[in-house]
């Protein structure tokens, strides 16, 4: 995995969790109980980070990069998985870290994201 970053910018979000899904091998990281990203294989054995995003952003950035591709997986409409050896910018990764992160704080009760946001 080339982007050796990723685990402490997801866990320096404000609230988020991370643990460990045996099942499926993966590395997970929360807000609330929701997941906004995980980082594990595909059945290539490539490593690979999945996030959610806006549909149509996700499709746009799928035929603009071929390393990013429907989520593994997950919902294939709103998760995408990153390639972690592949090209992908850091900047653009970060962003998209971001977008996911901000998906799961607006899908939380207001009154949950105000206490989020004021911590």
């Amino acid at each position: 995995m080339k982007y050796l970053w990723i685990d402490e910018y997801c866990i320096n979000k404000r609230d988020a969790v991370k643990d460990y899904q045996m099942d499926w091998e993966a590395t997970r990281y929360l807000l609330d109980g929701k997941m906004f990203a995980m980082i594990g294989q595909n059945k290539e054995k490539k490593d690979i980070i999945s996030l959610k995003l806006e549909p149509t952003y996700g499709q746009f950035l799928r035929k603009e990069y071929k390393d990013i591709v429907p989520g593994y997986y997950l919902n294939k409409e709103h998760w995408n998985s990153i390639d972690l050896n592949g090209d992908v910018e850091d900047s653009l990764l970060k962003e998209l870290i971001d977008q996911s992160y901000v998906l799961i704080l607006k899908s939380l009760t207001k009154a949950k994201q105000k206490e989020i946001l004021n911590k």
